[in-house]
């Protein structure tokens, strides 16, 4: 590694960390520090890590710092940190061999703040303004006003540099060359919403400032006697000058109120309507994601970003940019206020904005990674909890309540420090800007007074200006609070948006699918699959399931009975082979169309909260109550219901809590049912219910399953011992034996051994 480090002076060691956050088969996460603040070097990374065998998938996070690599089941799990160190190695070393200057460090990357629409021009056209009154008036100003130019235009190029900044590291977030802020793209299409409550912020923001010049004119009146601006409107005496004010006072006080009232109000409506914008659109993606990466994700992880994440996409414009226009507002009115009627104290007066802004660009670019780090602890806090209140049989079995406080209190333990490390940072940047304005507030009152005493600026002019720089400063005092919401939104949007950057399921490219055609032959050619980083489920697997027949697939765990079913739904594609559904493969059918031909119910069957007969009827939610009891009597149901207190109206609670293991298979066979399709997969319905209430089910399945395909999923061969016919599935998914239930005794071999096993007459 030292030879390393001298070939790219450039990088830290701590830069060229790479740790693992989570790994699961096909899929994996690691923080690399090297990609941390440096947009293009993700790029990089990413494109190389794409190049490599066996790599299928790769994304690199500037803003976060994290690596998603995908790999196919040729990549052992293990093999994949030291091709992603690899990678790392061929990043550094290829920057510092072509001769380029390593990538910038992520302090000299800030992020924007600013409204770069408003103050980018402002100060700049302000900087050349002054350069030019400088010219104009000669040697008396011009050190002050070069001054101020130097000022607007120190501003103007971090405001800018900021804006572009953050404007690369979104495209290379979303893969977009448009050069649009995180900002314009989360407010989408509610910029009419904006507009207004832009609008009303810029009204307000100036209501304030002739308020607060009419609050000058009357401490002038008061102090000499008269205010010379209100003479040209007839207002000669002292008491018309004040009853004039009084009056100025009030509207402006009024327009105020009015204005504060309105803006707030559509500043807070953008903020929910982006909210539930932004929650709709995710959510929506989230139902059309494909299975395996939607099983690959933590629950807990898309439940933050949709709730969590995005509420901060909408609380920073409900509470924050409304600030930030008021800002942008001020500084419009007050630069060539103060070029006109005050230029020798103006850069006094705005000398802490570029400061400040470039304090609070670099801090929020410095706290990134804290951000990241802190959001990820929070992430694995809220699964841990879940996970433990989930498994509560579990942990009490076990007896290890206290291994489970420990834990979360390590984990809670991670969140508060790296809360404390933020927090820190926050209040530090917080007092800097404190001090930048208490200092501009000094000086300005020291050199204009000392303008006023010179004569060289009037105290009627001096006097009501000298409180308007303050209202800007003072409001500048709230950037710290506005950056931290600010990083926080981004570091938001980074998760959103990588949760809808996941692949959605595509559609076949044939005609539609009308269920009532559907005849329910279904054939598998030369079927193979593997799970990533798995040996293969089914491999160069043919089988036929007969239209109207009872067809049952036996087997040892692992032989791909469950991988055939899935298959079939489009849960997962064949990588070689067909699927086939009446001779159509089902690829190129429309998924919704082969789903509705297909009634499915899982081994581990999920109920959802609520009563008893919206669980039968989801799916069918037009069914009439008569058919969701019948269908309840059919899957052995009705009798339990019709004895508890509410009978179909008793709720369940989540995931059925309320129910037992057979109550909720009899419960989702009844949800099967009532569906109705002309193809039924049972995948170990009734592996939970006792012998004598399968029985009865198998009696009411006899009746149901006539002329429709029926495909039973069992490890009890009680269950499938009536079935048309029986493949028995060996590992590695192969067809060992198929038949009748007598003709595969007859043949004596592993389905003959598994049945007698089960009988108890091999009980050695």
């Amino acid at each position: 590694m030292p030879s390393l480090l001298g070939a790219a002076a450039g990088y830290r060691s701590a830069d060229l960390d790479v740790r693992p956050r989570s790994v699961i088969p096909g899929r994996q996460r690691w923080d690399v520090k090297l990609v941390l603040g440096r947009p293009r070097t993700a790029e990089v990374l990413a494109a190389v890590l794409r190049r490599l065998p066996g790599i299928t998938e790769a994304q690199a996070s500037p803003v976060t710092g994290g690596v998603l690599v995908r790999h196919d089941a040729r990549v052992n799990t293990a093999d994949v940190g030291r091709l992603l160190r690899r990678a790392v190695t061929l990043v550094v070393e290829g920057s510092a061999g072509a001769g380029r200057p390593a990538p910038v460090p992520p302090a000299a990357e800030p992020a924007p703040l600013a409204d770069h629409g408003v103050v980018t021009p402002v100060l700049a056209v302000g900087g050349g303004v002054a350069a030019g009154i400088a010219l104009v008036k000669g040697s008396a100003l011009s050190k002050q006003l070069v001054a101020l130019g130097g000022v607007a235009a120190a501003t103007a190029a971090v405001v800018r540099k900021a804006w572009h900044r953050t404007a690369d590291a979104t495209r290379e977030l979303t893969g977009t060359e448009a050069e649009r802020h995180p900002l314009v793209e989360i407010a989408g299409p509610h910029r009419r919403r904006l507009y207004r409550a832009s609008a009303l912020s810029v009204a307000c923001q100036v209501s304030e400032m002739a308020l607060g010049t009419f609050l000058g004119w009357t401490a002038l009146v008061l102090i000499n006697g008269e205010a010379a601006p209100l003479v040209r409107f007839g207002l000669t005496t002292a008491s018309a000058q004040l009853w004039g004010l009084a009056g100025l006072v009030a509207a402006a006080c009024g327009a105020v109120a009015g204005l504060s009232y309105s803006s707030n109000l559509q500043w807070r409506r953008l903020g929910q309507d982006i909210e539930h914008e932004w929650r709709k659109r995710t959510y929506a993606h989230v139902q059309h994601l494909e299975l395996r990466h939607l099983e690959g994700e933590r629950t807990t992880r898309i439940a933050g970003a949709l709730t969590d994440d995005v509420r901060q996409l909408g609380a920073f414009f409900a509470s924050s940019a409304g600030d930030v226009l008021q800002l942008g507002a001020s500084l419009a009115l007050l630069v060539p206020l103060f070029l006109l009627l005050a230029p020798q104290i103006a850069w006094i007066a705005f000398l802490p904005i570029p400061v400040i802004a470039w304090l609070s660009f670099h801090y929020q670019d410095k706290v990134a990674a804290d951000y990241a780090v802190s959001g990820e602890h929070r992430a694995r806090l809220h699964s841990q909890l879940v996970n433990t209140l989930e498994a509560g049989a579990t942990v009490k079995s076990f007896c290890t309540e206290d291994y489970e406080a420990e834990r979360i209190d390590r984990l809670s333990g991670s969140v508060q420090e790296s809360d404390h490390e933020t927090d820190r940072s926050t209040i530090s940047h917080g007092e800097v800007v404190r001090v930048c304005t208490t200092s501009s507030m000094a000086g300005t009152l020291l050199i204009g007074g000392r303008s006023v005493l010179n004569g060289s600026l009037r105290f009627e002019v001096f006097s009501p200006l000298i409180g308007l720089p303050q209202m800007v400063l003072l409001r500048m005092n709230r950037l710290g609070g506005i950056v931290d919401q600010y990083q926080r939104t981004l570091s938001a949007y980074d998760r959103v948006r990588r949760l809808r950057a996941l692949p959605a399921e595509t559609d076949g490219t044939g005609g539609p699918l009308d269920v009532e055609d559907v005849r329910g032959e279904i054939v598998l050619d030369n079927v193979s699959f593997a799970y990533p980083g798995r040996p293969p489920a089914l491999e160069d697997l043919s089988l036929t399931i007969p239209a109207g027949q009872v067809t049952a697939l036996v087997g040892a765990t692992g032989s791909g009975k469950t991988t055939i079913a899935k298959l079939l739904m489009r849960f997962q594609d064949a990588e070689f082979g067909s699927v086939l559904l009446d001779g159509r493969d089902v690829r190129d059918m429309p998924r919704h169309d082969l789903r509705h031909a297909i009634g499915f119910v899982a081994q581990d069957p999920f109920l959802f909260d609520g009563t008893i007969g919206d669980n039968i009827r989801y799916g069918s939610f037009g069914a009439s109550d008569d058919a969701v009891v019948e269908a309840a009597m059919m899957a052995e149901a009705h009798t339990f219901v019709a004895a508890l207190p509410d009978g179909y109206d008793t709720v369940i609670g989540e995931r059925g809590a309320a129910l037992s293991g057979g109550q909720r298979q009899r419960i989702a066979l009844a949800r099967a049912i009532l569906k109705d399709a002309p193809v039924v997969i049972l995948d170990e319905a009734t592996s939970a219910v006792d012998n004598e209430t399968e029985a009865a089910i198998q009696r009411t399945l006899r009746v149901f399953a006539a002329e429709r395909t029926m495909v039973i999923i069992a490890h009890r061969l009680s269950t499938v011992r009536h079935a048309d016919r029986i493949y028995v599935m060996d590992k590695g998914g192969v067809v060992a034996e198929q038949g009748t239930h007598d003709e595969l005794l007859a043949q004596h071999g592993l389905y003959a051994s598994l049945w007698q096993l089960q009988a108890g007459e091999l009980a050695a």
